[in-house]
């Protein structure tokens, strides 16, 4: 997929679901789960032991049916082996301009993380397809976002921490274009205890937040 493909789908699909689990089989569960809901993208994080054969599996699995993107990317030569195991989308927690180059080189998407003003527009002149904010509970939450709109009208964000099923809609009322969520969707508690029902459920009512919030734009 183009970069403009996968920005379009993000922004279509709405929630991007971070992928935090202590095994690979879990973070494949994660991803089953999560697609069953109807949410058909997922954020494998650097933190699941072998991330990236667990993006290669899921890219493998899943094929087409899920927008497979790596996160906590911290590095340029990190963001290559992600993308050469078939990452679409690269998202990392900070600003680090040599992985934005590095992932703009190789076609794909990047999302840095930036918090303050001077990082939001660092992050957009280097060529952000999106701004991850991080972490946004910590700052206001969507007031925060609100405030960031007004003088970065044209700039995109994806507010990261803080987002759960009663703040999401906020998000998205404050300017959000899409939402990461983390353990309020992809919840390992429930994953290890083979109850993954709960993930999909959850799944299931962010959608459907999304769908609200586009109905009534």
């Amino acid at each position: 997929m183009t970069r403009d493909q996968v920005s379009k789908r993000i922004v279509e699909i709405g929630i991007v679901p971070v992928v935090r689990a202590s095994s690979p089989e879990m973070a494949v569960a994660a991803v089953a789960a999560i697609q069953k809901g109807g949410i058909p993208i997922a954020e494998i994080t650097m933190t699941v032991p072998g991330a990236i054969d667990v993006i290669r599996t899921v890219c493998r699995e899943f094929g087409s049916e899920v927008l497979v993107g790596a996160g906590t990317v911290l590095s340029a030569d990190e963001a290559k082996q992600c993308i050469d195991a078939g990452a679409e989308f690269v998202v990392s927690p900070a600003l680090d301009l040599a992985t934005i180059e590095a992932v703009h080189a190789a076609g794909k998407l990047m999302c840095p993380g930036a918090l303050t003003p001077t990082e939001v527009v660092t992050a957009w002149k280097t060529g952000a397809d999106f701004v991850k904010v991080f972490p946004c509970g910590n700052v206001g939450g969507a007031k925060y976002i609100k405030s960031l709109k007004a003088p970065f009208p044209q700039m995109r964000f994806i507010p990261t921490g803080g987002v759960s099923l009663t703040t999401a809609a906020e998000f998205f009322e404050a300017g959000a274009d899409a939402l990461g969520v983390g353990a309020d969707l992809v919840d390992t508690k429930a994953l290890a205890a083979g109850e993954s029902a709960k993930v999909t459920e959850a799944a299931r009512q962010y959608a459907d937040i999304v769908k609200q919030f586009r109905g009534r734009k």
